[in-house]
């Protein structure tokens, strides 16, 4: 799934043929993704200018001049392709296409209809059914080392669940995870009770870090993930633990372990993370 640094990457290509011009056509080419489509998507945002294309966690926030938001969330598998000139004919997976007044194009395209479209109003945004229980972004001002202590006081989870948990920070999935535990030197089994001072410290300041460098790098390519302009992203060449079971950890030397936790891979290091 795109984790936070793939959604900004797509965020700041979007970004870049949206803002300021006006959407002249939209079409839903299916009744739902992985929740229903709005009926009136269409009619609702047809007309209108796009003034900012921002993120909310793993969410993209495409905001309209009359305080319409469109909510995107790319799912296990979704892209944007954004198309110059005379597009292609959609293809089977294309299931929303939005033309601006220039003539670009941008294809929503998720074969596997994890993803979500949606609408909703710019006021009603802190209560809006994905957002309530959202926690600090990571690269924001309300996340530190104090305000990532206090949202793990008491939690006897292992530290990397409490790190996946969107109600504790948002927009933080596997890869970056187990990239940031790695620079922390915590280990993912940790008790994130255990994770106070120093360590809330370390830890906090390897998510801003593991996190900004992979944007700087256009994300991380997996199986799916393009950015809109279809280039791949270049931050798993930098991985220093994620998918390198077996491999030598590039500290010490020893072998990268790989462990199953809640049903996610956890790749670490034994001797680095305590």
């Amino acid at each position: 799934m795109p984790e936070l640094p793939e959604v900004e990457t797509v965020c700041r290509g979007l970004a870049k043929v949206l803002e300021g011009r006006k959407l002249v056509r939209a079409e839903a080419r299916r009744p739902d993704l992985r929740f229903p489509l709005p009926a009136d998507l269409a009619q609702r945002v047809q007309g209108r200018r796009v003034v900012t294309v921002g993120r909310r966690g793993k969410f993209i926030l495409i905001s309209l001049e009359d305080g319409t938001v469109l909510v995107a969330h790319l799912g296990m598998s979704g892209r944007m392709f954004i198309m110059n000139g005379t597009p292609p004919a959609p293809g089977r997976h294309d299931h929303v296409i939005f033309v601006t007044e220039d003539g670009s194009t941008i294809y929503f395209n998720d074969a596997r209809r994890f993803g979500l479209v949606d609408l909703t109003r710019e006021a009603d945004l802190p209560q809006y059914r994905f957002f309530a229980d959202l926690g600090p972004e990571p690269l924001g001002n309300g996340f530190n080392a104090p305000a990532l202590a206090a949202a793990l006081k008491g939690k006897n989870t292992p530290i990397k669940a409490a790190l996946l948990d969107q109600r504790v920070v948002a927009g933080i999935g596997n890869i970056y995870a187990c990239e940031a535990l790695f620079r922390a030197g915590l280990s993912p089994r940790r008790k994130a009770r255990t994770v106070q001072g120093g360590r809330a410290e370390r830890l906090a300041a390897a998510v801003r870090d593991v996190l900004t460098e992979a944007i700087a790098a256009g994300g991380s390519s997996l199986r799916d993930y393009v950015q809109p302009s279809g280039e791949l992203g270049y931050f798993q060449h930098s991985w220093a633990v994620y998918g390198r079971e077996g491999e030598a950890c590039r500290q010490c030397g020893q072998p990268i372990r790989r462990i199953v936790q809640s049903g996610r891979s956890s790749f670490y290091c034994a001797t680095c993370q305590r």
